[in-house]
């Protein structure tokens, strides 16, 4: 196994992400003290951002995928060009506003939990509200109601459960962390092999906490650290799509961890409720 160093690099996965890429770079200044460098694995960018924001900045490297990739593949990909002294990757995207000190918390953070291998930040909604962003892992059963009843019935058990929303904000380990903002131990992330590249866009971060865990490391809420999350920025020029990608890698997720014919009839039926639920919510 690769033996790393303590150095810091941020990987942003961008997709024409419009102006929201400067304040990213211009936040990240003051969340830490600490030299960091930042690669864009860009995705086929159309409105030059972020080919104009490596040339302005010394520490931003523009890096081409060559393609769409989707989220999990793209921030491989760039994990993957950083030399060895980097042991420490933040994956984040690029809509993010870092709260000051916000990452030098995350770094503390790694001292007081040995076998963390992900550390995620509280991330508030632009008008201040906290998003539920560490959370259990969906079972079949917690996950089908979350689908079934989150749009209609926010309250409902199941997505209470799942989202965490009643728990304490306080430091503490998750099923997954939002892969909107995760610091990954470079040696934890080397060894589950990245994120898994069949999510285009959706329950990679999901699969990521989940493997983790089982390769022996913990997800960890520090809620210390604060970011803000604008979000949608890039997935909203095609809705649609995103629509039917979350549905995709949510029964992905779903049938990867229940195999077998003992599983088939009720991934059947999961697969036909995700179906009709796509139906409903596009309609909307």
């Amino acid at each position: 196994m690769t033996r790393y160093g303590d150095d810091l690099a941020v990987v942003t996965v961008t997709y024409s992400p419009g102006g929201t890429l400067d304040r990213f770079l211009e936040t990240l200044a003051d969340a830490t003290t600490r030299p960091v460098r930042v690669v864009l694995a860009d995705n086929g960018s159309a409105d030059g951002v972020p080919e104009r924001a490596a040339e302005a900045h010394d520490h931003v490297t523009f890096l081409p995928t060559g393609g769409n990739l989707g989220y999990g593949a793209a921030a491989n990909h760039g994990v993957a060009s950083l030399p060895d002294d980097v042991g420490w990757v933040v994956v984040a995207n690029p809509d993010l506003e870092w709260g000051a000190g916000s990452l030098d918390a995350l770094l503390a953070a790694t001292k007081r939990w040995p076998r963390g291998g992900a550390f995620g930040p509280l991330i508030r909604e632009p008008d201040g509200e906290v998003y539920p962003s560490a959370r259990l892992l969906p079972s079949i059963g917690r996950g089908v109601g979350h689908a079934a009843f989150g749009k209609i019935w926010p309250g409902n058990p199941w997505t209470r459960e799942y989202r965490q929303e009643q728990a304490a904000v306080r430091e503490r380990t998750a099923g997954w962390l939002s892969g909107s903002c995760l610091l990954l131990r470079r040696e934890a992330f080397d060894s589950v092999d990245g994120f898994d590249p069949r999510y285009f866009m959706y329950f990679e971060d999901v699969d990521l906490g989940d493997r983790l865990v089982k390769a022996g490391w913990l997800n960890v809420y520090a809620p210390e650290a604060q970011v803000v999350h604008i979000g949608g920025v890039s997935t909203a020029k095609s809705s649609q799509r995103m629509l039917a990608a979350h549905h995709s890698s949510a029964y992905r997720y779903l049938a990867d961890r229940h195999r077998g014919l003992v599983h088939a009839p009720l991934l059947l039926a999961v697969r036909a409720g995700l179906a009709l639920r796509l139906k409903l919510v596009s309609r909307r």
